[in-house]
């Protein structure tokens, strides 16, 4: 029986480079996974995934496999969706009826909360109907497991306020520990400048 998977974790959680390895563990062994992504995450370019740690793929839009006919899908091992947490409810929906009706596995991988701690909804519908639920885990600046996402500014203070959706990637996002999150610590290396 397929699964619907969610894999979240923080920003810098190595995520996206857990979803191409996966990607590359089905092709080693000649089977395809289809790589997806929603078209709002425009970070590496028009139907490309890359990590940060220099691993990349091209891939298709969430649009795109919603087009594909079943016949179209019979070739894949499996769907792998990144930046999971820029879906709809109703697309997470789908998802579902990929796993239940066409018992296709699909393995998400995203942010559970924003920078404010609010959950996504797309994170919070892969929450509700996941089969599996799995945290990919990376630690804060002080060594404790990070679980919040902080959004700073060019003068390294953390946000609170905002849109929730700002792209962007070490320049604008850390992943701290709760304490520090809610104190606005970024750590040693990232200092304030000094209030006049």
């Amino acid at each position: 029986m397929a699964k619907l998977y969610f894999r979240y974790g923080v920003m810098g959680s190595s995520k996206t480079a857990n979803a191409l390895m996966v990607r590359y563990n089905y092709q080693e062994r000649g089977q395809e996974a289809l790589l997806v992504k929603p078209a709002v995450d425009q970070r590496d370019g028009a139907r490309f995934v890359a990590s940060r740690a220099g691993l990349s793929s091209p891939c298709i839009y969430f649009s795109d496999l919603q087009a594909m006919t079943v016949e179209q899908l019979r070739p894949y091992a499996c769907v792998i969706v990144d930046e999971a947490q820029f879906l709809s409810p109703e697309e997470v929906a789908y998802l579902v009826c990929l796993v239940d009706e066409v018992n296709l596995p699909v393995i998400c991988y995203g942010l559970r909360t924003d920078f404010k701690g609010d959950l996504f909804p797309g994170s919070m519908a892969l929450l509700a109907a996941a089969d599996v639920i799995e945290e990919v885990k990376t630690i804060c600046w002080c060594g404790k497991k990070a679980t919040c996402n902080a959004r700073f500014d060019s003068t390294g203070r953390v946000l609170k306020e905002g849109e929730q959706v700002v792209l962007g990637a070490n320049d604008r996002y850390i992943g701290l520990c709760r304490k520090h999150w809610r104190e606005g610590n970024l750590g040693p290396g990232h200092t304030l400048p000094e209030e006049s």
